[in-house]
């Protein structure tokens, strides 16, 4: 034999014919029992006969294993879309000398023609001559870890409710249009389908009624339209959909389709029955189409003229003058962002959460900063929103991390937060670099809280679930931002098992002149303390605000009062001259001010 790190094992070792243990048991036996216990099956295939002897008992992977005894047998089991990988791995491994040892996953068909899955290892076995003898190796079932990736990569690409594509794999197929378009003039278009007043069936008939209506609306598209028509799932209430070859005349005649299957339709839930109606924003598209991300927020517009229009009809987008105009400002700024991500201009400014017995800063704020080429530094929200729609927030969010992580690493006492959109929780590449960033200095994750908005969280529960969950797994805080802004129930934020909730600001600001507040914010604070959740309360820009929210139970607050965001490091300023810190009744606070401006 040769290859290194081969170990050679005869059939008779296996069979525990030759060496014992001290306790008299045969050395193979015990392999062979250890191989029983995993469900293994061990097998000495002689390349030269092609005869291939089972070491143990095959049952143990299926009774079809039983009838393959040579090389022809088993390869007349292999499924045919296999068949190609598993010998060019065997090519490899042997064109090699068995340096590494063959190694292939593969599907057999079972007595039924069903495919089972198998891991497939070993090594070969060589004659003084350098030719190979005979292969020895193990083969296990994987059927279960095949069954759990293809769910994974499933909920990668679909929306778990309904079945269809999520609003990242909708992108996709609108990519692809929009190159046929490109490339052969080929007409195409973009519905947005919105669920009409969504909203208050969910608040009068609780969230499974609401579900049940979207996916009867998934349904009622799926016979609408025609079976080249791609679907899918781009909001808590909203649908895309791409239409390929469909000229502009056409639109129309599809919405209509749509609106009036709907109107007929009786959704059973268990609120009782429902009738619902839907509005529709049309972009039509052919030649030389816009971007992706131009061609959903023209959709997105279309959807909200035909709601401002009364619902339950179809707008198509018009290209106004001042449209045009609101492109071109969208694209200088993406423009302006990309090379800020190129050039190292975009920054991060801090602003302090204080604890709200002391005023002493607990940990800080990472907000995200441009500084434009003349030296200028602009505040997220002159460009986020624009960002956002280009599809660049996956970057920005990146860049963001990578910096709070290096400012972690360089001051061990300090904490901060950073803000992800919703692009964000879908993405794995994020969840990687920051899986990277903190391997082997669990003590940084520790430090590092997440923020992730309410309404984002809403759209899928069960994926920012998925999300909350590897972020605690690395060690990370989780909060829930802009909390009261959505429509949070108990079993959904006891779901998303989040540390924290930063309570929204508009319902922070002037609140001790305004008693409904009073009453909300009392109830939010109910809401999380019962949960056992921190609270964080935006926006606080007055000692009167300050004084109520810690009498009614807040642990830490955000706002001007303790703070502006600043790019200087804070927890560098001596403490006479920070705007945070124990002692602040002289503060003179700005009117106006915003956390996270």
């Amino acid at each position: 034999m040769r290859g290194a790190g081969v170990t050679e094992i005869s059939s008779l070792e296996f069979k525990g014919q030759t060496r014992s243990m001290q306790d008299t048991v045969p050395e193979g036996q015990r392999l062979l029992t250890a191989l029983l216990a995993a469900s293994d099956i061990a097998y000495a295939w002689n390349v030269r006969s092609g005869a291939i002897e089972w070491l143990s008992d095959p049952a143990v992977l299926g009774a079809q294993f039983a009838s393959i005894r040579n090389a022809d047998s088993l390869a007349a089991r292999i499924h045919a879309e296999d068949a190609t990988n598993r010998a060019e791995a065997l090519a490899r491994h042997l064109a090699g000398g068995g340096a590494e040892p063959y190694e292939c996953e593969y599907r057999i068909r079972d007595d039924h023609d069903d495919p089972v899955w198998v891991h497939d290892r070993g090594v070969a076995v060589y004659d003084d001559a350098g030719q190979p003898v005979s292969i020895t190796g193990i083969l296990r079932l994987v059927g279960a870890r095949k069954a759990r990736e293809a769910q994974l990569e499933y909920l990668a690409n679909h929306d778990e409710l309904t079945g269809h594509y999520n609003r990242v794999r909708l992108r996709d197929a609108l990519e692809h249009a929009l190159g046929s378009a490109r490339r052969y003039g080929v007409a195409g278009a973009y519905l947005v389908v919105g669920i009409d007043k969504l909203g208050p069936i969910n608040d009068a008939f609780g969230f499974d009624a609401a579900d049940a209506v979207v996916v009867a609306i998934g349904r009622l598209l799926d016979r609408s339209l025609r079976n080249t028509d791609i679907i899918g799932r781009i909001g808590a209430d909203r649908f895309g959909v791409v239409l390929s070859h469909s000229p502009v005349v056409d639109l129309a005649i599809t919405a209509e389709k749509i609106l009036s299957a709907v109107r007929q339709a009786r959704i059973d839930t268990e609120g009782g029955e429902l009738h619902v109606s839907v509005s529709i924003g049309g972009v039509a598209f052919q030649d030389n189409p816009p971007a992706v991300a131009d061609i959903m927020s023209r959709g997105d517009s279309a959807l909200q003229t035909a709601e401002q229009q009364g619902r339950d009809c179809f707008a198509l987008y018009q290209d106004a003058p001042s449209h045009r105009e609101q492109r071109r400002h969208a694209m200088w700024v993406v423009e302006e962002v990309q090379s800020g991500l190129k050039d190292g201009r975009v920054m991060l400014a801090f602003q302090p959460i204080v604890d709200a017995l002391n005023h002493k800063p607990d940990h800080y704020e990472c907000l995200i900063r441009l500084r434009r080429r003349n030296g200028q530094v602009i505040a997220a929200a002159s460009f986020v929103p624009l960002v956002e729609q280009s599809g660049l927030m996956r970057q920005v969010d990146r860049r963001a991390l990578e910096l709070a992580v290096e400012e972690l690493c360089a001051y061990p006492d300090v904490r901060l937060a950073v803000n992800v959109s919703g692009h964000t929780t879908s993405d794995r590449n994020w969840l990687r670099t920051l899986g990277t960033l903190v391997r082997g200095i669990p003590e940084v994750a520790q430090r590092l809280t997440v923020e992730i908005t309410e309404t984002v969280a809403l759209q899928d529960i069960d994926e920012t679930a998925r999300f909350v969950r590897k972020l605690r797994d690395l060690g990370c805080r989780v909060s829930l931002d802009d909390f009261g802004a959505g429509y949070t129930s108990f079993r959904n934020l006891k779901a998303l098992e989040v540390d924290c909730v930063k309570i929204d600001g508009s319902f922070v600001r002037g609140l001790s002149e305004n008693i409904d507040n009073q009453l909300f914010v009392r109830t939010l604070i109910g809401l999380a303390d019962g949960l056992g959740l921190f609270t964080v309360a935006e926006c606080v820009e007055n000692d009167q605000d300050a004084a109520l929210l810690t009498r009614r139970g807040v642990r830490f607050m955000q706002g001007w009062r303790f703070g502006k965001p600043s790019i200087e490091r804070p927890w560098l300023i001596p403490a006479s001259t920070s705007q945070a810190g124990a002692t602040l009744p002289k503060l003179t606070v700005v009117n106006g001010g915003r956390a996270g401006a």
